[in-house]
Formats: structure tokens, sequence, C-alpha cells
């Protein structure tokens, strides 16, 4: 049975539309007015000050994760910001700091194990695209034939994170591949489609393109058959492209282009785990060693 949807929730769609806000977040603002509403037992149009309170109360005593507490206020802060108009009711949500940790990084031998044995041919390309150009898992999953240009070796990112386009290099090892896959895709699934416009990697019958989430899934197995027992994610992938490439003396600010980092300071965390350049940090305590002492035919001496 199709839900029936409240006005209150029309009105929000409408303001998040008129926003021009991504789907992902909108489907996180809905649910998250939806628990606001179940917590309440009411509309959310009649909450007060109180409620506020009490509701990011009872997230804290819930154990709900500081992330996806305040992804849960978010939503609530929009609803009375923008479509309730309750600015009186937004000054009441606060948000809490999410510790900043480190993200664990695969090493180059890794990265190469876990490639080696990515199956099949279609996991082993999207996961070599994660890894080659730093894409995001969403982004490498919407390709098109037309983002592709071998003429020039680069691959268009169309509308990324944040709705930004940009381009990345396309390696010359992953334009074989891509070529190897094109040969055995299906080209039934989209046979009336032009083809600058087929998606690189469909997702099955429905025509759509492969999710995150069947993604996410073929990295975990790959992972498992690589032996990996690092706690790592798809995304580890991104962050392992940006600590190699910054160990290897590209530029930060190119890595940053190359990433669609809006700020350069996000982009600088890479340096804390960068493991190369760690190592060749001379410590102040090597410098209060002595140099060893010559003896009269050069024989190395103790040190005074």
């Amino acid at each position: 049975m199709k839900e029936r949807i409240s006005s209150l929730r029309r009105r929000m769609i409408e303001d998040m539309n008129a926003r021009r806000l991504s789907a992902g977040t909108q489907k996180a603002h809905i649910r998250s007015c939806k628990r606001f509403a179940a917590f309440l037992g009411r509309s959310p149009e009649t909450a007060s000050r109180d409620d506020i309170r009490r509701f990011q109360h009872h997230l804290a005593d819930d154990a709900v994760s500081l992330g996806t507490r305040n992804v849960v206020m978010t939503g609530v802060k929009f609803l009375f910001r923008v479509t309730l108009r309750r600015l009186d009711l937004a000054e009441e949500i606060y948000y809490l700091s999410e510790p900043q940790r480190v993200p664990v990084i695969l090493s180059v031998n890794e990265v190469k194990r876990l490639l080696a044995v990515a199956q099949p041919l279609k996991a082993r390309v999207m996961l070599s695209i994660a890894y080659g150009t730093g894409m995001r898992a969403g982004e490498v999953c919407r390709l098109k034939v037309g983002d592709i240009d071998g003429d020039q070796m680069i691959i268009r990112v169309v509308q990324g994170k944040g709705k930004k386009d940009r381009q990345v290099k396309l390696p010359k090892d992953l334009l074989g591949l891509l070529r190897a896959w094109w040969s055995v895709r299906s080209k039934r699934l989209d046979a009336g489609t032009p083809l600058q416009e087929r998606w690189l990697f469909p997702g099955g019958k429905d025509e759509g393109p492969t999710s995150p989430r069947q993604l996410n899934r073929l990295f975990r197995e790959t992972v498992r058959m690589a032996g990996i027992t690092k706690r790592v994610t798809l995304h580890s992938l991104r962050h392992s492209f940006a600590t190699h490439l910054l160990e290897s003396g590209v530029d930060i600010r190119i890595i940053q282009a190359m990433l669609g980092h809006s700020k350069l300071d996000v982009t600088a965390r890479y340096t804390q785990v960068a493991t190369k350049m760690i190592a060749k940090v001379e410590s102040p305590l090597d410098l209060l060693v002595p140099e060893p002492r010559k003896g009269a035919k050069g024989k190395t001496l103790e040190p005074a």
C-alpha cells in the first residue's frame, strides 16, 4: 500500500527540492523528522522548546553515535528553520564535536594483493578506478561511457559531492581494463540509449547503475579473499590514493583538486598517515648523538 504523505512532509519536500538538496540528503532529513515525530507521538508542528531539549537528551541516553545524532538534528533543524519558520526552536538545537580519527590506509602491497584477487572483472575494474583515481563509491557507480576520455587520458566526474564537476587522471593500465570490461559488458540492457549516455557499470534489469551498496559488498568480499585484516572500508581506497600520491612527492594542491576538496586543510590530514614522509623526518634526538671520531689511521673510535 502506498504511504500517505502528510501536508507537512510535502511542504518539507518542496522546500528541499527548491534548495536542490540531493536525494540522499532528503531521505536522511525525512527519516530524522519521522524519528522526532515518533518520539513526540504527535505532529512536529506542535513541538515546544522543552520537546527539543528532551529529544536531544533522549538521543544521548539511547547511546546514539555522535555522527548519527548530528545527522538527525540537522534534519530536524531544517524542518523548524526552513519549513515551519520556527527559528526559536531551531536555536535550541546544538551539535556535538566528533572525534577526529586518522584514516586507515592500505599499503601499496596490500592494494596490489586486493586488486589481484578481485573477481569478477567488473569488481576489479570498479575497485581499480576507486584506488587509481580517488573517486568516491557513488562517483564510480554513476560513470557513463562519455565520461571516459581516452584521448586526453582523463575521467570526467560529473556532479560529484557538493554538485561539483572535476577531472581526474586516467591511468594507462586502467584504460586497458576498461576496454576489457566493455568487450564483455552486456549491451542488451540499454541498447536504446545513446552510447555516450550508457552507464559504464549497469546494475541489472532496472537499467540503472550499480549501487554503492553493491560495490561495497564486492569490496568486502575482495578484502576477505585477499586476507586483509585491517578494518578498512571502500573509502579506504580513496584515502590510500591520496596518501600514496603525497608520499611520492605530488603537490598537495594537485591532490586537493583531484579529490574535489574545497579546503586544503581537509587534504592536509593525509600528512598524518604518510608513513614514508614521517620516516624521513630527522628527530631532534638523532641530533643529540655525537658524530663518531676518527683515529689516526681512519679507524672509527667510540664517542667521547
